[in-house]
């Protein structure tokens, strides 16, 4: 089981850790005092101060912490909250051991192995004599689990054998490899390198796996391709469908449905806002679960150029708009009533040709971002809509779920940890998939560019509720594959 010594604040621990054969192994090492002589951890703790300059009361993991020195030297000289991580229990000194109890504010100790995910979140890691005691196929795995945890991890890694292991009798050095070895299975799973210092004995590196939300969004790839867009607006173009243009502004309140988890939550209220008077817009999805809750929408809005969409604008209802992105398959397209049925258009320069040839009398092309949500704001706006109720804007998972229905498109989808700082809240963790973190950091975008033309307020406790309410920042970690579960 786990165990937990001293209290610093930090998540609650919730992993079991399982047996592990080696742990045995270091359980009679650290019956030796001749094992306890050197502490790498100890010696390099200044090196690593050096580079993450961490801020006084930072929490730091130990990972790997064995005798626990290099911890309290972090504590002494850095003035850092650390935990350390073993998953032997008899691994620290006596006077580290006593020190969880004096020195509580800044130490904790946690049993756990590294082999397994680790639920415990902080801003960096330190990792000393440690990675070469890992046997060479579960090397990726640890490093992994690690770089989950802490968004800065400072490694010491031995690159020679081991001496201690001839006191039982067994190797302890299990992964002796070069340092450019351990560096190209950093950057693989990756780590960008920010330092590192090597000698023919040890490597000593400063990585992180994290980034920013703005990175991020600056990385994500569009999912259809341009080609297939402008066949999509030029046929489209050509069936003489009616295009959006800008209305005066009204004092109308809109509802905005999006499909994350959080979204049943907000039946009842939704169905009361509707009832006094409100517009409510769907998007994608939210289409087909308006009308299973007994609610028409005023308008529906797709964005997304893949075919499936197509099921999420039927069947027809009367009194709803339809409001379809040019560039959509016209599939989507299908069957909608000619006068109740609008185009709007986004504006990339390898479309501009098709505009001017289709639409020589002009257009009003949609600001925005790369979600359907990110185009729904400036398109209500433009349409005169400036008071905003966001529903199901989770922007993140939540019980592993990715909407409050089922969409098997978004099914077995990397997830990233998302650690948001906000300024005197401390940190939350979110677990989003990469559209997310974009849409997330577009949507701050939006807000610093758009947000005195409307007001807006988001029900939940998303992601874009969290850095809406607190101005918060995010920190973007290692992706791992998802467990996705469907409702």
């Amino acid at each position: 089981m786990t165990e937990r010594v001293g209290m610093i604040g930090s998540p609650p621990i919730v992993t079991v850790t399982p047996s592990n054969p080696e742990a045995a192994k270091y359980k009679r090492m650290w019956e030796f005092p001749e094992y306890r002589k050197v502490a790498p951890g100890e010696e390099l703790a200044v090196a690593f101060l050096a580079q993450a300059k961490p801020p006084a009361g930072a929490h730091v993991i130990d990972f790997g912490a064995g005798t626990g020195r290099g911890a309290m030297m972090l504590a002494l000289l850095g003035h850092c909250k650390v935990t350390m991580v073993d998953f032997a229990a008899n691994c620290l000194d006596p006077e580290v051991r006593q020190a969880l109890t004096t020195q509580a504010d800044y130490l904790q100790f946690v049993k756990a192995d590294l082999e397994q995910p680790i639920a415990l979140r902080a801003r960096y890691g330190y990792c000393t004599d440690v990675m070469e005691h890992i046997p060479p196929e579960k090397v990726s795995r640890v490093l992994s689990n690690i770089m989950l945890s802490a968004q800065h991890v400072f490694f010491g890694i031995a690159l020679t054998e081991d001496h201690c292991g001839a006191l039982i009798g067994e190797p302890l050095h299990l992964t002796v490899r070069p340092a450019q070895w351990w560096l190209d299975e950093l950057t693989a799973l990756g780590a960008l390198v920010q330092w590192s210092e090597a000698t023919e004995d040890r490597l000593l590196v400063y990585v992180t796996a994290w980034m920013t939300g703005r990175q991020v969004a600056e990385t994500g790839v569009v999912n259809t391709e341009m080609a297939i867009w402008r066949a999509n607006v030029i046929h489209n173009l050509q069936q003489g469908w009616q295009q959006v243009s800008p209305h005066p502004t009204t004092t109308a309140e809109c509802l905005i449905l999006g499909g994350g988890p959080t979204l049943n939550t907000f039946t009842d209220e939704i169905h009361e806002r509707r009832a006094a008077g409100a517009k409510l817009i769907t998007m994608n999805g939210t289409y087909n679960w308006a009308l299973e809750h007994g609610l028409t929408p005023s308008a529906t809005v797709i964005a997304d150029a893949r075919a499936f969409n197509a099921r999420f604008t039927h069947p027809v209802v009367d009194g709803c708009k339809y409001l379809i992105g040019s560039h959509c398959d016209p599939s989507v397209l299908e069957g909608l009533p000619k006068d109740r049925t609008f185009l709007w258009h986004m504006n990339p320069a390898e479309l501009h040709e098709a505009f001017r040839t289709y639409l020589p009398g002009g257009y009003y092309p949609i600001p925005g971002g790369s979600t359907v949500l990110l185009r729904t704001l400036p398109l209500l706006r433009m349409l005169g809509y400036a008071q905003f109720h966001l529903y199901g804007c989770d922007s993140c998972l939540l019980d592993d779920r990715h909407h409050a229905y089922p969409q098997p498109e978004n099914n077995g989808g990397i997830v990233i940890p998302v650690v948001v700082t906000a300024p005197n809240a401390g940190n939350r963790v979110f677990h989003c998939a990469a559209w997310m973190i974009s849409q997330a950091e577009e949507f701050l975008q939006i807000i610093r560019q758009m947000g005195d033309a409307f007001e807006l307020e988001i029900h939940g406790e998303g992601l874009l509720a969290e850095l809406l309410t607190t101005a918060a920042t995010m920190d973007v970690g290692t992706a791992v594959p998802s467990p996705t579960k469907e409702t």
